[in-house]
């Protein structure tokens, strides 16, 4: 500083901080030497608290107002610097304004996926990101812990650490939380809130609050959401047979309709031939009797087993599933006959030709 902005300085008796930057946590009051006139004007405005610092111990910390330094205003100040002895002016002390107003809309994000289980998919990759909000909560705190003597200090020197604790809780919370990842979208106002109250607790430790932790997505690996998308389009369709019909009715009449019409007789063969394998399956598993067609149980482990036709009763005694000392019932029938008694069954039995041995 030169000769006449030292000379000027000593006249000047107001002092104040108005922060053009919006980013600032906290600023400490320039002034040579760091000599302040005894009766100076002190303005903290709203949003502001004004911290004296005495060759580095923390002293006063004054709230939003005017103040005419004195020492009934600095009382710690004034028993630092043995005021009660005598006073001179000026005096040496440091000013540090701090920022109280919240500071919003501050990013955080997953750097890396987070693995955690899932009951559908087993493990899953997911990344995340939203925004929080923070404001400093104890002015000396900060200043001691963090700030030291930065006589201009800013969020972006702090907001990597404060980053790092978020994501770290984040991915310790979210893996331990045991939600579906389909049900994730309808928690993240739990989780925010969740994750709100768990980190707060480190904050406190930099002197700054946690006001707020918002989770705005948590995005599925392309594969996972490629599979999603599939089963959604699936829903959609509902009736296949209905929705094949319709696209190739669509598709007559349009440019280029022969060979959109083939590629969908191709789907719609192998389709058919899809269905007549499930019908065929279902058949052998759920058979539907014709009307007075006899149908036949048999015991096993004092459990009946069926209904069945005859031709599966016959498939059975191939099978050595029956006996003929198994019991068996059919329709008519007033009680359980050993399937060597029941005519019908007598007769495969007659019929059926052993493997040679």
């Amino acid at each position: 500083m030169g000769f006449w902005d030292k000379i000027f300085g000593e006249f000047i008796d107001v002092i104040d901080w108005l922060d053009d930057s919006n980013d600032t946590l906290v600023y400490r009051f320039e002034r040579y030497n760091n000599e302040i006139k005894y009766g100076a004007k002190l303005t903290v405005r709203q949003t502001q608290v004004a911290v004296f610092v005495n060759e580095g111990e923390i002293a006063d910390v004054l709230t939003p107002g005017i103040y005419e330094l004195e020492t009934k205003n600095l009382p710690i100040l004034s028993t630092l610097q043995h005021w009660d002895h005598g006073f001179n002016s000026p005096f040496k002390a440091e000013i540090y304004f701090c920022n109280l107003r919240r500071f919003t809309d501050l990013k955080w994000g997953t750097r890396n996926p987070i693995i955690i289980r899932d009951k559908e998919f087993k493990a899953v990759r997911v990344r995340a990101f939203g925004t929080y909000e923070i404001a400093i909560e104890d002015p000396k705190l900060l200043i001691k812990e963090i700030v030291g003597t930065d006589g201009h200090f800013r969020l972006q020197e702090i907001t990597s650490q404060l980053t790092n604790i978020i994501v770290s809780r984040f991915s310790n919370i979210i893996a331990n939380a045991n939600i579906p990842i389909l049900d994730l979208a309808a928690n993240y106002t739990q989780l925010s809130q969740y994750i709100t109250q768990e980190i707060s607790k480190e904050f406190k430790e930099y002197g700054l609050a946690l006001n707020r932790v918002l989770i705005e997505n948590i995005s599925l690996p392309p594969a996972v959401e490629e599979v999603l998308d599939q089963r959604t389009s699936m829903g959609l369709i509902g009736d296949l047979n209905k929705y094949l019909n319709f696209q190739m009715a669509s598709s007559l009449g349009k440019p280029d309709s022969n060979s959109l019409a083939s590629d969908i007789l191709s789907m719609g063969i192998g389709f058919e031939m899809a269905k007549n394998m499930t019908k065929e399956q279902n058949r052998k598993h759920s058979y539907i009797p014709t009307p007075y067609e006899r149908m036949y149980y048999y015991a096993l482990n004092k459990q009946p087993q069926g209904p069945y036709n005859i031709d599966e009763i016959e498939q059975k005694i191939e099978n050595k599933e029956i006996d003929s000392s198994t019991l068996m019932w059919a329709t008519g029938m007033k009680e359980w006959q050993k399937a060597s008694n029941i005519e019908e069954i007598k007769e495969i039995f007659k019929n059926f030709i052993p493997p040679p041995l």
